[in-house]
This record gives structure tokens, C-alpha cells and sequence, in this order.
């Protein structure tokens, strides 16, 4: 009978929609993301993963696309709640591999034990590790209707925009780094990112904001 077959669970359903936009954002962010995981479909994960995918097998280490040497994990937690245990795990992954960034996808939120650990974790290795809950990942904010276009301006193209203007980047319109734009891009505090709108006079109306 058609249509009998075995289905994603609904929470196996919600995992595939998480991690298509951890796919998108990897890519948005510069990423070497294989166009096949990026449009994969909810029957392909399905068959990969099955109708109960363990969060543990989602777990993804890429690399920058104009730099190798630039990687990043992204790891999904199966605890309601992360504690210190998988944190402790994630930083022997990560110095095993010789990774400086992570992002972790929790399910519902971190413990302060887990959250220190974190913090501690970034000043020793001089890492950066980042955390997206489950909720704020289901969709790709940048693709919202009323998401203007943005674009993280590499170092270069930072110093040149300011040499051009005769400007400080003080100067410029600020973005706070906890902005949800901000942080789906992985914007740090100094960098600045072009944001493009449409004009009814203009045809398109440009602006830079400086993250703090």
C-alpha cells in the first residue's frame, strides 16, 4: 500500500528542519557545504538517519572555503538540558581534532555549570564556541520577507570601506552581537556587515553597522 512505509517522527521531522538551517547558516557563514546536504529532503534524511535520528549522529565538522585551516563543529546534544559532561566531551573533540569553533544545538537550555564551563573552555583554548537553541533554528531568518540582505564584510574589505569613507569604525551604525541576524551569521565584535534594502527611489539602499 502506498504510502506505508516508515515516516520521520515529529521529532525526527523537527532535527531535519534544524539541521537544514544549520546547513544554510555553514553556508551563509562561508562554509564548504555539499549542495546535496543543503537541499536534502526530508525522504533522504529519512532513509540516512531514520524515523528516530539520533541527535549524536548529526554532528558536523566542515572547513571554510577560502581557508582549510578554519573549521568548525556543530554538535547536537541529546540532553534536555546540557550539563558539563557533553561540554567536557565537545573540548576533547575539538582539541583532538585541532578545531577552534563550535556551535551546539541544544534541545531546551544549559545548566550555569555547563555555561562556565563554556566560558572557561574560550579563554584557555582561545576558542570560540557558540549555542543556538533547538527553537531558534527550525527557520532561516535571513530568507523572513522582512530580513534585509546582509553581508559580513571580510578584514579587508572592512579597511577598505573605511579608507574610502575617511571613517573610524566608531563611527559607523552598530549592531549588537546578540542581534539574531548577528548571531546566525557568527558576526564578532569589530566586524562589520553590509546591509542591503530596497528602495523605492534608489532601487536599493545600503548601509554598514559595526557589531558590538
Amino acid at each position: 500500500m502506498e504510502g506505508s512505509g516508515p515516516r520521520l517522527s515529529d521529532e525526527g521531522h523537527k532535527i531535519y528542519r534544524i539541521r537544514q538551517t544549520c546547513m544554510k547558516m555553514l553556508e551563509k557563514r562561508g562554509y564548504n557545504v555539499l549542495q546535496e546536504h543543503v537541499s536534502m529532503t526530508s525522504e533522504a534524511f529519512l532513509q540516512q538517519y531514520g524515523p528516530e535520528p539520533n541527535r549524536h549522529d548529526l554532528t558536523l565538522l566542515v572547513e571554510k572555503v577560502d581557508d582549510p585551516m578554519d573549521q568548525i563543529f556543530v554538535f547536537f546534544p541529546d540532553d534536555e538540558k546540557v550539563g558539563v559532561k557533553p561540554i567536557r566531551s565537545y573540548s576533547e573533540k575539538m582539541l583532538e581534532e585541532e578545531v577552534k569553533r563550535a556551535i551546539i544545538v541544544i534541545k531546551g537550555g544549559i545548566t550555569p555549570f555547563a555555561r562556565s564551563a563554556i566560558q572557561e573552555l574560550c579563554a584557555q583554548r582561545e576558542v570560540q564556541v557558540e549555542d543556538f537553541k533547538d527553537a531558534e533554528l527550525m527557520l532561516d531568518i535571513t530568507e523572513h520577507t522582512l530580513v534585509p540582505e546582509h553581508q559580513v564584510l571580510s578584514s579587508e574589505q572592512k579597511a577598505e570601506l573605511l579608507k574610502r569613507y575617511k571613517l573610524k569604525d566608531t563611527q559607523l551604525p552598530r549592531i549588537q552581537s546578540t542581534d539574531p541576524v548577528a548571531r546566525f551569521f557568527g558576526m564578532q565584535k569589530g566586524q562589520v556587515c553590509k546591509i542591503t534594502r530596497p528602495s523605492e527611489t534608489a532601487g536599493r539602499y545600503v548601509t554598514y553597522r559595526l557589531c558590538i
